[in-house]
């Protein structure tokens, strides 16, 4: 059976990477941005399995929205990829942050996937060996972690406190649920000087291909774990 797939903030960067992988990979892909000719932009070239949509992680209607076209075309989810993100604050000390800038990246970075997830997770228990991503980052990590970019750090070591809760929570229903940190990539967030996009990219296919007997409730970069 074909692989169903959702990756939230897919026009550019690692989404676009991980959607291209996917596809490739034989996988129906839902390539969502939060504007719809952006999402379009970025499809063109690749397989006619990939399917361009708007979603917003900040408005739910958006997202309520493409969970009832999955719901009718597909009829579940198989793969979730919570990727949107925004604000690494290179700029900000957490002692003297902008937290309105600290708030947009929460509603984002954290209540944005989880807002998708709960949406979506009809649709993935109707799945046979769902798996949930959250991109992730070592700088959320709490055993690394120093001082600066606090909007994004927090949100992200917030996001995986989120990927344990539900990786426990959703065990019994078979979804597996993990959180990646696809590296230091070089992209338009990440700036020039990082790996390739697509070894950051591998990583997070790696959690959503996996098998059954899997892990879940972990935090990984190439498949490897990382300390939270």
């Amino acid at each position: 059976m074909t692989r169903v797939c959702l990756v939230t903030g897919a026009n550019r960067g690692i989404g676009l990477e991980v959607v291209r992988q996917l596809a490739r990979d034989g996988s129906d892909v839902v390539l969502t941005a939060r504007d719809l000719p952006k999402a379009q932009r970025a499809a063109r070239g690749l397989p006619d399995t990939v399917l361009p949509r708007r979603l917003d992680v900040t408005d739910p209607g958006t997202i309520e929205g493409l969970a009832r076209e999955l719901g009718d075309t597909y009829g579940r989810l198989d793969v979730l990829v919570n990727n949107a993100a925004i604000h690494y604050d290179t700029w900000q000390l957490a002692r003297t942050a902008d937290l309105g800038t600290v708030r947009e990246a929460l509603e984002t970075n954290l209540i944005g996937a989880w807002r998708v997830t709960l949406a979506m997770l009809p649709l993935l228990r109707a799945s046979s060996s769902a798996r949930v991503v959250n991109v992730s980052s070592e700088g959320g990590s709490l055993a690394s972690m120093g001082g600066g970019t606090p909007a994004y750090s927090v949100s992200k070591a917030a996001l995986n406190a989120l990927t344990k809760m539900l990786a426990a929570e959703l065990r019994g229903d078979g979804v597996l649920v993990n959180a990646v940190c696809p590296g230091w990539v070089a992209t338009d967030m990440g700036g020039p000087g990082g790996r390739p996009v697509a070894e950051g990219a591998a990583g997070v296919v790696w959690g959503a291909t996996l098998l059954d007997d899997g892990p879940t409730g972990g935090f990984f970069r190439d498949g490897r774990p990382l300390p939270w």
